[in-house]
């Protein structure tokens, strides 16, 4: 692999390269809050072969929303409750704007 290939681990979004204390400490957190949002089923950190938690640059996305609705006071199980519900309503707009191109490409006498 050279240096411009962009295929591989280092830039899958996916991919579980950060341990529980580096995933921590990059969101400024404890491993704790990490854990917690794994029990309310936010995230679902992949396991190593030690059986070690591993999470995405994705999960760890998410876990900062949840980790800013958690600084402005909001309890744990509330938060990741939110983000879930933002998460849905963003699939359910993306979906509503493919219909309606799909809808005016499909009648564009009704676009105009």
């Amino acid at each position: 692999m050279t240096a411009a290939d962009s295929s591989g681990p280092v830039d899958d979004n996916g991919y579980p390269a950060y341990t529980i204390g580096r995933a921590a400490a990059m969101l400024g957190t404890a491993p704790g809050f990490l854990r917690a949002i794994g029990e309310a089923r936010l995230i679902t950190p992949l396991r190593s072969e030690g059986g070690h938690r591993r999470y995405s640059r994705y999960q760890l996305r998410i876990a900062t929303r949840a980790r800013e609705l958690v600084d402005q006071g909001t309890p744990v199980e509330a938060a990741c409750r939110i983000v879930i519900l933002e998460d849905l309503l963003a699939e359910a707009q993306r979906i509503n704007a493919e219909f309606r191109r799909a809808a005016a490409s499909a009648n564009p006498a009704d676009s105009v």
